[in-house]
This record gives structure tokens, sequence and C-alpha cells, in this order.
């Protein structure tokens, strides 16, 4: 049986050098973002000690996104996204590495970050569409479960590096040294990512004028995701899901072992070890095989998870902790498989660059209102009770949309 798995996830490497340019670029880009947003709070608080310039900051960072996602697919879907990634790869590197000058001499300010995380932000904005609709070209019919899983478990590993790398380099040398190091690992997957090969997209309005066919690309995104209830329906499922999840993993879990256990910060990163380690094993678990009624599949994985969240409000140790945030990360990772494999499937790559972007803006709209809520709603009910009604809601939004027929039949 591990002969058979090495084999399935070797597969991928095998057949496509594509795929192995994609998932070597993105693993060393995703290792960069991730230890920016270690380094960046460490700047920001050296600066001012300020948890409301912080609170400013990061809000600046979603803006441009929030409003320039909607748009950003019409320009994936009519140029080269291979071309796209490295342009909007490359200023992101110009960015951190401007920052990196300014901070070794000593000219950093929170002035100077607010325009750099709008202008990061934008820069996402296109990236990150621009990277799904690459990936839908790239990941092929013969390769797409075991690539899938791996470049999920790629981004998992780089979430338990990144934090080590950022906070070593500030600790041990300097800010400089770590925004640094983030722009090296942005430089070298640039480099890297020059060897993927795929034609652009074909577009049947490619010879019409760009403002002519305005209002028809804008809708494109919307007029494909209508086709499909599944797709539709998931989307708005999770403007709520999303909002639960992310107010228990990043407001009410730090605050339940900080604050309410007295747990240690050792026991923290325990936790967050633990809970990439269940994704890992759900995505090796998942590229083996292929996945039949993946409606059922899927949803019930979002209860397993909720549940599992939920649980949290009844448990007191650490190692408890663990096996929980285990459970729920490795079920959420069984369900964001099978949705980024559907979405493979039923979306036309022509189309894909405004679906993903349409996807990641019902994702992300609403979670700045969520946080504010789940710490409004911690401050008046209490924190216990709110991560186990927050998990309820997560509980009853997937069982509700459990009990529609389309998303029932969807397989």
């Amino acid at each position: 049986m591990i002969h058979i798995s090495i084999r399935t996830f070797l597969k991928p490497f095998q057949l496509s050098r594509n795929f192995t340019a994609l998932w070597t670029g993105q693993i060393l880009s995703h290792l960069g973002d991730a230890a920016l947003w270690v380094v960046l709070p460490l700047c920001a608080y050296s600066l001012s000690q300020s948890t409301l310039d912080m609170g400013w900051i990061m809000g600046l960072l979603m803006l441009p996104q929030v409003i320039l996602l909607p748009f950003a697919g019409m320009i994936v879907d009519r140029v080269s996204r291979t071309k796209l990634l490295i342009i909007t790869e490359l200023v992101r590197c110009i960015l951190v590495g401007i920052l990196t000058c300014l901070s070794l001499l000593q000219y950093l300010s929170i002035t100077t970050l607010s325009i750099f995380v709008v202008m990061y932000g934008m820069m996402n904005a296109l990236f990150q569409p621009a990277y799904m609709a690459l990936r839908a070209q790239v990941f092929t019919e013969d390769i797409r479960n075991a690539a899938l899983s791996l470049t999920q478990i790629s981004q998992e590993l780089a979430r338990l590096v990144a934090p080590v790398l950022g906070g070593a380099m500030v600790g041990l040398i300097s800010v400089g040294a770590g925004f640094g190091t983030v722009a090296v690992l942005l430089f070298i997957s640039i480099v890297v990512l020059t060897f993927v090969r795929v034609d652009k997209p074909t577009s049947k309005n490619d010879t019409s004028p760009v403002l002519h066919n305005f209002r028809h690309e804008l809708l494109g995104g919307f007029i494909e995701i209508r086709k499909h209830p599944w797709i539709w329906i998931t989307i708005l499922a999770f403007t709520i899901i999303n909002i639960g999840f992310a107010g228990i993993t990043t407001i009410l879990l730090p605050w339940l072992m900080k604050v309410h256990l007295h747990l240690s910060d050792l026991s923290y990163g325990l936790v967050s070890s633990a809970g990439a380690i269940g994704a890992i094993i759900a995505a090796l678990f998942y590229g083996r095989k292929s996945t039949h009624r993946r409606g059922y599949v899927a949803y019930i994985s979002v209860l397993i998870n909720s549940v599992a969240l939920a649980c949290l409000a009844f448990v007191s140790t650490t190692v408890g902790i663990m096996m929980l945030i285990a459970i729920a990360n490795g079920a959420i990772m069984v369900f964001a498989l099978i949705w980024e494999g559907s979405l493979l499937e039923l979306v036309p790559e022509e189309s894909y660059g405004r679906v993903a972007s349409l996807d990641l803006f019902g994702s992300w709209t609403l979670l700045p209102i969520g946080n504010v809520m789940s710490g409004w709603l911690a401050s008046w009910l209490g924190g216990v009770e709110a991560i186990w009604l927050e998990g309820t809601l997560m509980f009853c939004v997937a069982l509700g949309v459990l009990f529609i027929p389309a998303i029932r039949r969807f397989n």
C-alpha cells in the first residue's frame, strides 16, 4: 500500500514538466508569503507597539483585494496566465526588496508599511486567481487528484516551516534580514516559474474591443457559476461557514489557549503543528484514490469540521485541543480538495480566472466583518459560548446545504 501511494504521488512529476515547475515555484512563493506574515507583524509592533496599527495594516491588505477581485478575473482570462503570474510575483518581490532596503537604512514607518500592503494586496488580487487558473491548465485529468494533494501538502508544510524561518531571521539578525529572506524566496520562485510552458486560454471574444465587451466579460463569471448549482450554492454557504471557521481559528482559539486556559506558547505551537499534520494526512489519503458521491463527502467533512471546532469549548488540555484541531483541519482539507477538483472539471479554462476571482471574493469579503463580530460575540456572551455558537452555526449551514437535492446528487 505504501508503494502504491508513493507511485501515485510521483506520477505528476513523471508526466508533467509544467506541474514540476509550477509546484516548485509555488512552494517557494508560499514559503515566502507565509514568512512575510510573520515578519510584517513583528516589524509593525517594533515600530508602534500598537494593535490598532496592526489591525489597520491588515485591513489595508484586504481592501484592494476585495475591491479588485471581481474585475481581476477578466484580466486573468484574457492574457497569458504564466506571464501574469511572473509579473505579479516580480512586483511583489520588488516591493519586499524595497522594504528590505528601507529597514536596513532604518527608514521604515507605519506609513511606509501601509503603502506597501496596499500595493501588495493589489498584486495578490491578480496573483491568486492567475495561480488558480494556471493550475486548471496544468492539473490535467490524469494527474489531478495527486497534483491537488501535493499542492495542498506543500502549502501546509510552508505554514509549518515559515514561522520558524521568519521568526529566526528577525530574532537572530534583524527585521531587514527577514524581509530580505522573503525577497530571495520570491525571486527564486520567479526563475522557476519561467519554465512553465502553457498557452494563453482561447476566448471567443479575443478579437473584439475590450471596452465594448466589458459588461459581457464582467458577467461571464456569474453566468458560468449560475450553470452549476454545486458551485453557486457552495460559494454562498461558505460566506457564512468561513466566518465561523476564521472566527474560531484566528480569534477565539488563541484566546482560549492563552487567556482562558493559560496554556504556554509551546502549546499553541503544538496545536498549530497538529492542525497542519491533520491536513497533510487527509491530503495524502485523498490523493491516492478517486472520491465518489462528492457532494455527500464534501459536506459531511464540513459537518465533522464544525463539530470538532465546537467541541473546543469543552476541552481544557493541550492534547485534547491538538486532537480536535487535527480532525478539523483534516476534514476541511478533504472539502478543499473536492471543491477545487470540481471547479477544474466543471469550469472551462477560458472562464476559470473569473470564477476563481468570484470564489475568492465570496470567501474573503465578509471575513473582516466576521472577525469583528467574533470579538464582539465573545465579549458579550463569553469566549467559550462564542466558540460553541459559531461551531453550531457552521454545522447548521452545512446540514441545511445537504438537504438540497443538487448537492446530494453531485458526484
